[in-house]
């Protein structure tokens, strides 16, 4: 049932002739281009004159682990029991990797990527009658980790980098109360050659364009892109929605190729993969 909620929101908002769109600051725009990603979440991408090679992908593993009695959970189900009600704990972990080569016709890079979730949570299921709580699910804890190495020719003076992105929650540790808290679409991250770094932050929207051309409200935030920063500002944005890659023009071309290379590394995952 993962990001089932999610799904049918989105259905329901492309059924209703909505529209999805992710906003490009007009500023960053004007000092920008941007290049459409042909291929993205396919195994092959190209933009531009950048091309990748076929992504060779491992074993996608997702083993999903019951618990039906667990620990603590025998004494608090035989009493659950007597009103109707059954609570067991599941724990899904999903992982895969990938690698591929990033070309700009001149120079590459070969990027190893390694895409890992762990989803924990709560279910309640009534016994013998129908009830508001049958199929209920509770977040309990969910790690993501997304890394990746891009390997760069360092004869000819490039430098390797290593890309991280994170999203981890944890019930307990935060003391969250609210029993309906979701997955949020939150990771985020940097990439990193040692010397320099970039920042990744998600981007989501809230408001949307509807077929009547006025604005709606999105019953919640969706994942629309990523800002990817250096300490002088905004160097790249990637839009997850049309597949797109905004470069700053004063980049140089290792610069872009790098930059080609974290957004594509993000647009292959397929464990942490944004339908649209």
């Amino acid at each position: 049932m993962k990001n089932t909620v999610l799904a049918f929101a989105i259905a329901g908002l492309v059924g209703g002739c909505t529209s999805i769109k992710l906003a490009i600051p007009d500023k960053f725009k004007e000092q920008a281009t941007m290049q459409h990603v042909k291929g993205a979440r396919g195994n092959k991408m190209s933009f531009a004159n950048f091309s990748t090679s076929k992504i060779k992908r491992g074993l996608h593993i997702n083993s999903p682990v019951w618990s039906w009695g667990g620990r603590g959970f025998l004494l608090e189900n035989m009493l659950l029991n007597q009103i109707g009600i059954q609570k067991s704990e599941t724990t899904t972990q999903e992982k895969t990797r990938f690698r591929y080569s990033l070309s700009d016709g001149r120079n590459k890079v070969e990027i190893y990527a390694d895409d890992k979730e762990m989803i924990k949570k709560l279910e309640y299921e009534t016994i013998n009658r129908p009830s508001i709580l049958n199929g209920f699910e509770q977040l309990q804890e969910y790690k993501y980790i997304f890394s990746a190495i891009i390997s760069a020719d360092t004869t000819r003076g490039y430098k390797n980098w290593e890309l991280l992105m994170t999203n981890i929650y944890d019930r307990k540790a935060a003391n969250d109360k609210n029993p309906f808290t979701f997955i949020k679409p939150d990771d985020n991250g940097l990439a990193t050659n040692g010397t320099d770094t970039i920042f990744i932050k998600p981007l989501s929207i809230k408001k949307t364009a509807l077929s009547n051309g006025k604005t709606g409200q999105l019953p919640f935030k969706l994942l629309s892109g990523y800002e990817l920063n250096t300490n002088d500002g905004v160097i790249a944005i990637i839009d997850v929605i049309d597949r797109n890659i905004w470069f700053y023009n004063e980049l140089d071309a290792a610069e872009r190729l790098n930059i080609g290379a974290i957004a594509t590394a993000i647009f292959a995952r397929k464990v942490h993969d944004v339908k649209w």
